[in-house]
């Protein structure tokens, strides 16, 4: 059987091996004063065939320091591109006075008591009642800070902030380790209250990534959610320049909402929960089609609802369950609104568990999943109304 050339050997690199790689590099450190050989190790080194390059992580106690960067066509050192000796000397001696870690066994993963459940309260409190590691994903929308007094209104916005903290803190001692929250959040523009005023723009997403960072999670991807060109111009935004086309007058019609994902801490790699995954032929079931979103850009059209006046559309919740969960996996919403993420969670063969505060978007969801009939394996359990099921009985505990 003829197998296939490496990209080295098509190009007809000097430097065509790892180890090749390996020993170029290793003969570079050497010749570099106090640094410490016996405590250098090499990551696996990789090939960048856009520059002719192979980059070889260097590492000391295994905390990366560096890179030594090769010129795959003539085996010499990039000089410019390879970390400089100093900044590799200074990061060798943080890593080796850094406290050593005790490194425990992980648990191996197990699968969610959860039942498809939808809980009235407030989810800073109501969390708090669900099972650590339950929940393998949480997708939310939180409310918007003071655009819609009809929707939202908070005295300051310091305690909208405290109130996401909290969320954000409760959903990751229910979620399970090393899985996902994403949320969908963006901008809010605070019209003006006369013409001597100015209107303002509060950087949401930004304080969000704040807090998610502060309560131990780590910053995966931004995804953004293009809408329509049209879809801004109702907020007034961008209307005075197209008038006056004076310069500092400028701003942009917003178009676009954030899809912020972030990962709950931990020392496993993403391929653990793969291969852990207690339920393996749910793993193959749960595989992506060849129609998936390629970019951080998503175009999806906005939704309307005439019970709630912001909701998202079933197709961004179903794009996020679909590449962030396995089948049978639980996902939960803590400001689960009009249920469009427990829509989209059964769609895909998802259980959900939908935290919402409002009676009147707790009794649509009520109402909206008795009209489907589910199966008896789909039944919803309710939480703090009247057909309450006890909290033990609703988890399966």
């Amino acid at each position: 059987m003829k197998t296939k050339m490496l990209v080295s050997e098509t190009r007809g690199y000097k430097v065509s091996k790892v180890s090749d790689a390996k020993l170029i590099a290793e003969n570079y450190l050497s010749n570099i004063d106090e640094l410490s050989s016996e405590d250098v190790e090499f990551g696996l080194p990789e090939i960048d065939d856009r520059f002719h390059i192979w980059r070889v992580p260097v590492k000391t106690l295994g905390e990366r320091i560096g890179e030594v960067v090769i010129n795959a066509k003539v085996a010499t050192i990039d000089e410019e591109r390879t970390t400089k000796p100093k900044l590799l000397l200074t990061r060798q001696k943080n890593a080796k006075n850094k406290p050593k870690k005790t490194r425990s066994k992980t648990p191996d993963p197990v699968l969610s008591p959860l039942q498809n459940s939808i809980i009235k309260g407030d989810a800073r409190e109501q969390l708090k009642n669900l099972p650590e590691q339950s929940v393998n994903l949480v997708f939310t929308s939180p409310p918007y800070y003071n655009a819609k007094p009809e929707y939202s209104e908070y005295s300051t916005y310091e305690e909208y902030l405290e109130l996401m903290r909290q969320v954000i803190r409760e959903s990751a001692r229910c979620l399970s380790e090393g899985r996902f929250f994403v949320m969908n959040v963006s901008p809010v523009l605070l019209r003006r209250a006369s013409r001597s005023e100015s209107s303002k723009r509060i950087a949401v997403p930004f304080d969000m990534h704040r807090l998610f960072i502060e309560e131990g999670f780590e910053f995966v991807d931004d995804i953004h959610w293009v809408k329509p060109e049209g879809a801004g111009w109702s907020f007034g935004r961008g209307r005075r320049f197209a008038a006056d086309r004076n310069p500092l007058q400028y701003k942009p019609v917003p178009i676009t909402e954030y899809i912020l994902v972030y990962r709950k801490k931990t020392k496993n790699l993403i391929d653990w929960n793969i291969r852990k995954h207690p339920d393996q032929a749910a793993v193959l079931e749960s595989k992506v089609d060849d129609d998936y979103e390629k970019t951080n850009i998503w175009r999806i059209n906005p939704s309307r609802s005439k019970v709630h006046p912001a909701t998202f559309p079933l197709e961004l919740a179903e794009k996020v369950i679909k590449y962030y969960s396995f089948q049978g996996d639980v996902v939960l919403d803590p400001f689960g609104g009009i249920g469009t993420t427990a829509r989209a969670a059964l769609n895909l063969r998802r259980r959900f568990v939908m935290c919402e505060i409002s009676d009147k978007y707790v009794e649509h969801m009520k109402e909206y999943f008795a009209s489907l009939k589910l199966p008896e394996a789909s039944r919803i359990e309710l939480v703090n109304t009247e057909e309450t099921t006890s909290m033990n009985q609703a988890f399966d505990i």
